[in-house]
């Protein structure tokens, strides 16, 4: 299926013309009919012909165009990629016919037919041609065109075939894509809830699928679907979809929400976005954005010549390279077309903060490059930049997380010289701990110090017990008096194994906490508990003494056999009790376990 927004002045037949197209009543209340005049959207479809055999179907949105509607219109053409624009050959080019076309290109539209409705009323010619003229002038470009005439039926095949010939070269969405139906209508069935509907422009909706809506707090689930009042089990866009969905609750869903793939939008209050056909400075600071089916009261800050901040009354989903439209309330002002830049915008506090920003948004052209991007952020998690709808540009250094390489390798470079100066600055503690490393670099994550640590670089890095080390540092740098001390406790140790100096003993050497703490580092040392140092492996030797016990046994029983005091033998047990070596059995005993 193609779908298509009729476009054009008040009274110059877009109704008549797809009624004409399609066999279907375009308006869908009494008053319209009976006024003659769209007030609302209408959503008409061809039925399949013998002439139409290899045709993909038109679904047409047919939208109002009176002066007063165009915010509804805008909600008709919003969503949909084509559009056939109309004008009447007795009557010419009028003020809507400028102020759509206007909004078509607005919001960047590439594909259109021309049709030049009442040629039985006037020479449709010189209308044609200032239409054409017009039309070629914005993102339409030349278009194809017929003139036409319900009453008479001239022109009608010639329009059919153009618009097929049109709708086949639109592009094919993917059908994989993220899911973002905005909705132009929610009413009830009775017995089967909520439905809505909708132009679906990309992805697939299944039933039995689970979206979110567009605040992010309600799930829905889709009990059925229709396109083109056909049941269906899948529907892939771009089509003209009926969704039943439970879940909702009441008066929740409706024209300008939007359903979504759930955990795969951002929903950003703030936006940076380039104008177009205004000055940033000329624009008022109260528009209205109308994005998709939705109208958000947003303020406007200029950033630059063509960049302004947009603050929104409420988060949107929107992605980088949307198109959508400013619009000054009461439709005073030409109609602005914005493209969206960037979704996560920084916030702007210092003195000359906007005109930076404006300088670093000057090269950013809206199309999703996640090479610049991810150059432009540093770092990001994989799953938050395809969630502004940039593709991820290369595979995640550590987790989801993605890194600009050579702002990788810097934090490398940088992370080395932190912990050289670190070991310089700290001599007996030379290991610089993850969390420091993090908070020195104004990283977001612990996880992102390890991997660049286990990162190739100029010197490579060793981590142990969250603390960093360079290769050539195993050992902290204890002074010759230290080392000296150190090695008269290993020398008493080896006499007596589980006979650890006192606090008096140790005070007297000069092993103070911090010089004890870099023995035990450099594996001179094994702490046991507050002030106790065993040498390394005495924790094994101790567990093959208590093994050959009778298990289970008390604390004095084992004191004894270690030939120690209650002041080691207490820290020891705990030792080994964390360890899994030894076990409780109650209050007073303890066995070996295995």
């Amino acid at each position: 299926m193609r779908v298509l927004a009729t476009a054009g002045h008040v009274d110059h037949g877009k109704s008549s013309l797809v009624r004409r197209l399609t066999g279907m009543e375009p308006d869908r209340f009494e008053e319209e009919r009976r006024r003659g005049l769209t007030l609302d959207l209408g959503f008409v479809w061809t039925r399949p012909e013998p002439e139409d055999t290899g045709r993909e179907r038109l679904a047409f949105v047919d939208v109002p165009g009176h002066e007063r509607f165009v915010a509804t219109m805008l909600a008709g053409v919003g969503p949909v990629p084509a559009v056939l624009f109309v004008v009447a050959a007795d009557q010419g080019w009028q003020p809507q016919s400028q102020e759509h076309l206007e909004i078509v290109h607005a919001l960047g539209v590439r594909h259109g037919v021309l049709a030049v409705t009442r040629s039985d009323l006037a020479d449709p010619g010189p209308v044609r041609a200032d239409a054409l003229e017009r039309i070629a002038a914005t993102s339409l470009g030349a278009v194809p065109s017929a003139a036409v005439s319900v009453v008479t039926d001239e022109g009608i095949g010639e329009l059919r075939a153009e618009l097929h010939r049109s709708a086949a070269s639109l592009p094919t969405p993917d059908a994989a894509a993220d899911v973002r139906l905005w909705l132009d209508r929610a009413f009830t069935v009775r017995g089967h809830g909520t439905v809505v509907t909708g132009t679906l422009g990309a992805g697939t909706l299944r039933v039995g699928d689970r979206l979110t809506t567009g605040d992010g707090t309600t799930g829905v689930r889709i009990r059925g679907l229709q396109c083109l009042n056909e049941s269906r089990e899948e529907v892939r866009g771009v089509a003209r979809v009926a969704v039943n969905v439970h879940g909702a609750p009441e008066g929740a869903l409706g024209r300008g929400q939007v359903l979504l793939t759930p955990g795969r939008w951002l929903l950003a209050a703030t936006a940076d976005v380039r104008v177009a056909g205004t000055p940033a400075g000329e624009l008022p600071r109260c528009q209205t954005l109308h994005v998709g089916t939705a109208a958000v009261p947003v303020t406007v800050r200029p950033l630059g010549e063509d960049t302004v901040r947009l603050t929104s009354a409420r988060p949107l989903p929107l992605r980088v390279g949307d198109r959508a439209v400013l619009r000054e309330p009461g439709g005073r002002r030409v109609p602005c077309g914005v493209t969206v830049l960037d979704v996560r915008a920084p916030r702007l506090t210092r003195r000359g903060a906007a005109r930076a920003r404006a300088a670093e948004l000057a090269d950013v052209t809206g199309r999703p490059d996640g090479t610049a991007e991810l150059r432009r952020r540093g770092i990001v998690r994989r799953p938050e930049l395809e969630a502004m709808g940039v593709p991820a540009p290369v595979p995640p250094v550590v987790g989801d997380w993605l890194a600009d390489p050579a702002h990788w390798a810097a934090l490398r470079e940088r992370l080395t010289a932190e912990v050289e100066r670190h070991a310089a600055s700290h001599p007996l503690d030379p290991g610089l701990p993850a969390e420091a490393a993090r908070r020195l670099l104004g990283l977001p994550d612990r996880a992102l110090v390890d991997g660049l640590a286990g990162s190739p670089g100029a010197r490579e890095l060793r981590s142990a017990q969250g603390r960093l080390y360079l290769p050539d540092r195993r050992e902290p740098g204890l002074p010759p008096a230290a080392l000296a001390a150190v090695e008269a406790v290993r020398q008493e140790l080896g006499q007596a194994p589980f006979r650890a100096p006192d606090a008096h003993r140790l005070s007297g050497l000069g092993l103070t906490r911090r010089v004890l703490a870099a023995a035990v580092e450099a594996g001179l040392l094994l702490r046991v508990g507050d002030g106790i140092v065993l040498l390394p492996g005495a924790d094994a030797r101790a567990a093959d003494v208590l093994r050959d016990m009778p298990q289970p046994f008390t604390l004095s029983e084992a004191r004894q056999a270690l030939d120690t005091t209650r002041r080691v033998a207490v820290p020891l047990l705990e030792f080994l009790d964390t360890r899994g070596v030894t076990e409780r059995v109650d209050e007073r005993r303890r066995r070996c376990r295995g």
